[in-house]
């Protein structure tokens, strides 16, 4: 299995054992200091001259949603249904404590985050904990990886895909979610943390150049290849000792391609599971994970890992195999990133303790001044408008509609016919304004229940660091722009602030105004209007200007959504499970017996449908050795892929093993599953099948 080994993991983070509070290196080890230091904030007695020591909490939980016949997120291509895993997806929580603030930071292995499953988690946490954990200090994020099961929106485009809401997959979400931020808050104890930058190199590639280079000179020379390349690490320790990490870097989890339909994290999936299984996590028991890695997002928006700018064109070349081979390696410079930023060793005196300021906008309706926009005069934002470019998707990542209806991005010419038809439709000359110059194709704002349009936006200071959370997907510069805007409102440098996208609802893309105007992808994209991002920066800029000065903000209260409401998906029902005539469920089809060492087994079993229990924080497969019983591969595995085939009530379930790296010997591959009788009673079963590997 291509991990990190343990003696490299500890040997990369020994050095965190002298904690600072802020340090900074660059890819090549090399430390660079940052300029200029945070004035303390008004709850704080004086700077920081040491370590930030608070107590942090850390829990993980698997989340993992059905693995046959969901619709996956992200590409919106209906044809690509979930048949299987390829890793499981999971929640890594973490809860920092000040002795006065609460914050808890959630990142969850999804292709995308929406405020259904945010506000469920709140209520269900609400009944545990009271107002301990609330919508003011909770950030729910997502990793977006385009290989993870839909459904659960609660706003009815987004669940169209899915053709309806999927009940099981949701429940599995918000359950996982719940359960890691339990763990992490029965695990609060006094830690220290380190706060570290660096740059990690080909990992992503710029795929809307032309809409880049229309920004002004000064934030092209920030990023001048379109790929902002900065590692952002917050590392835990207690007693000096590495417990865990959040890393945030903007890169899309697209590795694997619309073609693929088992269930993975992407490229960042991979690097926290390899950086927990390094530092000895076992996935099977989480309660006792000793470690957390939480690889979180930035602000990737025009960042692809297809370095070809095609589908399945990453590092380890095209078709499956190398789909999976760009996963890893781009999984490992991501961990390696945040493994070698351990060694950073300048102290930049920083604030101590936790606050934050957070709000609920209307995105539909802000007047934006005039010192944010491009020009200099006033403007506002307008009802969700999504655009012809929308439809036709990144076309350097794939997905969207069939390109054979003449749906281009705008470098690609875009759609005069689409344009010919939105000159005639009747829309007030007002919001043409506000969009233009959009083919306005999808008017979801108009729509109640459509899509979302109240967004929670936040800043919150975790010692040194100053994050800014959304439930957008910013571009590398629009990114960039609320970064600098939050650091001027709060006088601090803008390399102590990260800007997060896919938090707590979903909004789709935020462009520069300049951006927008070439009305690639993700121009089309940027619902709310050409100001939409100006509109972003005078939001952050009012937060982060209270949070510096200690004033309170009104922070409302979010909009309904269809959750409950908008019909199951008729693809997720389950009413019988069958066994082939004179076969039972468990038994081996196919497969087993001998192979050579570093060849990949298949074994075929009479299954049943998988989603009857998602067997969460367990298994469907493992893989033990005989002599001794122990378990050498399970579902999330590397070197595992479990595949399901169901034709009307019977359903086979293949088991690949590879078995590199594997010692000779004798070992057994055991199916676990569970069938529905007619009377709708779920039972569960086992099969097994010996093999020996030469």
């Amino acid at each position: 299995m291509a991990e990190f080994s343990r003696r490299a993991f500890f040997a990369g983070l020994a050095a965190l054992g002298g904690t600072v509070l802020w340090s900074s290196v660059q890819s090549t080890g090399a430390p660079r200091a940052l300029a200029g230091t945070a004035r303390p904030g008004p709850s704080d007695a004086a700077a920081a001259s040491g370590p930030t020591v608070m107590s942090v909490g850390r829990g993980i939980a698997d989340a993992t949603g059905e693995p046959l016949g969901a619709g996956m997120d992200g590409y919106a291509v209906q044809e690509q249904t979930s048949v299987g895993i390829r890793q499981r997806l999971y929640s890594r929580a973490f809860v920092f404590d000040d002795g006065t603030r609460r914050f808890c930071h959630v990142t969850v292995d999804t292709p995308l985050m929406f405020q259904s499953v945010f506000l469920e988690v709140l209520r269900r946490l609400r009944e545990t904990y009271g107002d301990t954990y609330r919508s003011d200090n909770v950030v729910v994020s997502a990793t977006h990886t385009h290989v993870g099961p839909g459904g659960r929106s609660g706003h009815a485009m987004v669940d169209l895909v899915s053709l309806g809401f999927r009940p099981v997959t949701f429940e599995a979400q918000v359950a996982g979610i719940v359960r890691s931020v339990r763990r992490a808050h029965d695990d609060i104890a006094p830690a220290e943390l380190t706060l570290v930058s660096g740059e990690i190199d080909g990992v992503g590639q710029n795929r809307s150049r032309q809409a880049f280079d229309r920004n002004p000179a000064a934030d092209r020379a920030e990023n001048p290849d379109g790929v902002d390349r900065t590692s952002v690490t917050l590392h835990v320790a207690r007693d000096g000792r590495p417990v865990g990490l959040i890393n945030w870097y903007s890169v899309h989890a697209t590795s694997f391609s619309h073609k693929i339909r088992h269930i993975s994290g992407d490229n960042k999936g991979f690097a926290a599971y390899s950086y927990e299984s390094a530092a000895g996590v076992d996935h099977r028991d989480l309660g006792a994970a000793p470690f957390v890695a939480a690889f979180a997002q930035g602000t990737p928006g025009d960042v692809t890992p297809n370095h070809g700018l095609v589908p399945e064109s990453g590092p380890g070349g095209p078709g499956v195999d190398g789909q999976k081979k760009s996963v890893e390696i781009l999984g490992h410079r991501q961990a390696d990133g945040a493994r070698a930023s351990a060694t950073g060793a300048d102290l930049l005196a920083a604030w101590s303790g936790l606050e934050g300021r957070t709000c609920w906008t209307d995105m539909d309706a802000v007047e934006v001044d005039g010192r944010w926009t491009p020009d200099g005069s006033p403007g506002r934002t307008g009802p969700a408008v999504l655009g012809t470019a929308f439809a036709a998707s990144s076309q350097e990542d794939g997905g969207g509609l069939d390109v054979d209806l003449g749906i281009n991005e705008g470098e690609r010419g875009g759609s005069p016919w689409v344009r010919q038809l939105n000159d005639l439709a009747p829309v007030p000359e007002d919001v043409r304004r506000i969009h233009a110059p959009k083919d306005m194709l999808l008017p979801m704002g108009y729509i109640d229940g459509m899509i979302q349009q109240r967004h929670l936006f936040g800043v919150w200071r975790i010692g040194g660091l100053i994050l800014v959370y959304l439930g957008f997907e910013p571009t590398v510069t629009s990114g960039l722009r609320i970064r600098r805007t939050v650091a001027e409102a709060m006088d601090v440098p803008a390399d102590n602030v990260v800007v997060q996208g896919y938090s707590c609802g979903y909004g789709h893309y935020i462009t520069t105004p300049e951006e927008y105007a070439q009305q690639d992808y993700e121009g089309g994209a940027t619902a709310f209007g050409r100001l939409e991002l100006p509109a972003v920066q005078q939001v952050t800029d009012r937060l982060a200007r209270a949070l510096a000065s200690g004033e309170n903000v009104d922070h409302g209260a979010p909009a309904g959504d269809l959750t409950g409401v908008i019909p199951g998906s008729p693809a997720a029902v389950s009413v019988l499970d069958t066994a082939p005539v004179g076969r039972r469920f468990g038994d081996v089809l196919s497969g087993g017996g001998e192979v050579g060492a570093g060849e990949t087994v298949a074994v075929r079993f009479v299954g049943a449908n998988p989603n009857n229990d998602l067997r969460l924080e367990d298994s469907y497969l493992l893989v033990e050795r005989v002599d001794d019983g122990a378990v050498i591969a399970h579902d999330s595995s590397w070197t595992t892929l479990l595949t399901f085939d169901r034709a009307f009530t019977e359903t086979t379930a293949t088991v690949e093993w590879d078995t590199t790296g594997a010692d000779s010997g004798d070992y057994r591959i055991v199916l676990h599953g569970d069938w529905k009788d007619i009377h709708g009673t779920v039972r569960p079963f086992e099969g097994d099948c010996h093999v020996t590997v030469r």
